[in-house]
């Protein structure tokens, strides 16, 4: 139940800072907003590492396969469509279909099994699930 708890916040606070960063970005253009976004990012976790786990920093370039630290590189590129994607099409439009992009995504890689993760069959009522999100994007975005 907590997993469920955490997912609404991380949603939550995905949708403000898309829109924090929409805003930042025309103060000062795209790509120094995200640097912002990326530097404070950075010293939030540094600040948590310190209070909680200290532990080996340098760990982290054990993990294998190494094609797997390209995470924080990737979330560059997350921060730079979102914010166009907001500028674009509001946030309510623009985070819907981040979320059902995320969740084909998702879905893909677990039937799969890329990326290292337990392969998973495919399910009908999985695939409904997604299919009606779409038409849920269809209705809202309705005019």
């Amino acid at each position: 139940m907590i997993g469920f708890f955490i997912a609404l916040i991380s949603g939550a606070l995905m949708s403000i800072q898309g829109v924090f960063n929409t805003q930042v970005t025309k103060a000062s253009g795209i790509w120094a907003a995200s640097a912002f976004v990326q530097f404070t990012a950075l010293l939030v976790c540094l600040g948590a590492w310190l209070t909680t786990e200290r532990g080996n920093l340098m760990k982290v370039f054990s993990v294998q396969p190494k094609y797997m630290l390209l995470g924080g590189a990737i979330g560059a590129f997350i921060t730079y469509t979102v914010i166009k994607s907001m500028e674009n099409l509001g946030p309510a439009r623009a985070v819907m279909l981040i979320v059902i992009a995320q969740l084909i995504t998702a879905y893909v890689i677990e039937l799969l099994g890329i990326f290292e993760v337990e392969k998973q069959p495919w399910e009908w009522r999985k695939a409904i699930g997604m299919g009606l999100a779409i038409i849920g994007i269809v209705v809202f975005k309705w005019k």
